[in-house]
């Protein structure tokens, strides 16, 4: 009888302990679990990102958390930067403002090395957003009843064949001398331009190009995408066809390719 229970006694205790051992057993998953998942990719995340790449996401989140919902017809694409100033001037019609705000908008969209500069390399032009270059000309156009703006300016640049002497002669920005032969010269700024819209205002006399350091800043405007018609798209897809014949004939042909890459061309 001892013996039985002291047998019986001795398998209780190893049932306490056993259930002992597995209740804290059954408990360190949990808590593992627990330190795994919110814990640790916490620390290693603090870890692995650098100072800067902290610092441009809280940047972000605070952009987004303190943006407004509905934004400004007159916004850029540009952080801190909008039209707003520009549509002042134009509806005020305060020309000589707006054209000096257009400029310094320009200088601050083409990037950091044109600002500290001082004024845009034609190079530079490229990495103006449409969307900006085209706001630009619409409330030019907008206030000016379609006078003024690039895309007014284009069109009459090609119709002079995009030639730049006969371009600036027909939007008032050269002068006739006083000379036995006919000559031309720039105006001197500001007191020679013009800066109310009148009947006589020349169309696409505004805004102003410096093209003292030449005329490749005004023809990077011209033909950036932002002012590229329909035709001119349609033309290009053209041109771009007619290369892909082109080649394919020339793979097809038995003729020497000298032939026919390399025959003079007087149409220009």
């Amino acid at each position: 009888m001892a013996t039985t229970s002291l047998q019986s006694l001795h398998h209780h205790s190893l049932l306490r302990r056993h259930h002992h051992h597995h209740h804290h057993h059954s408990d360190t998953p949990s808590s593992s679990l627990h330190f795994s998942l919110f814990l640790k990719p916490t620390t290693t995340t603090t870890i692995s990102l650098s100072h800067k790449l902290t610092s441009t996401h809280f940047t972000l989140f605070s952009t987004t958390s303190t943006t407004p919902t509905t934004t400004s017809t007159t916004s850029t694409t540009s952080p801190n930067l909008t039209f707003d100033l520009l549509q002042k001037h134009l509806s005020s019609k305060e020309f000589r403002q707006a054209d000096e705000e257009t400029r310094r908008l320009l200088i601050v969209l083409a990037g950091e090395a044109a600002q500290k500069r001082g004024y845009v390399f034609f190079s530079e032009v490229q990495f103006i957003a449409e969307s900006d270059l085209q706001t630009m000309d619409k409330l030019w156009r907008e206030y000016s009843d379609n006078k003024f703006g690039y895309s007014v300016q284009k069109k009459i640049w090609e119709k002079t064949n995009m030639d730049f002497t006969n371009f600036f002669k027909k939007v008032g920005w050269m002068k006739k001398l006083d000379t036995e032969i006919e000559q031309f010269n720039y105006k001197a700024f500001p007191n020679e331009f013009i800066w109310e819209l009148k009947d006589d205002t020349p169309e696409g006399h505004l805004p102003l190009t410096n093209a003292l350091r030449g005329t490749q800043l005004l023809k990077s405007i011209f033909t950036h995408p932002a002012f590229e018609t329909e035709e001119e798209e349609e033309n290009e897809g053209a041109e771009d066809k007619e290369s892909k014949v082109g080649i394919e004939e020339l793979r097809q042909s038995s003729k020497p390719l000298s032939k026919k890459l390399f025959k003079t061309d007087y149409s220009f």
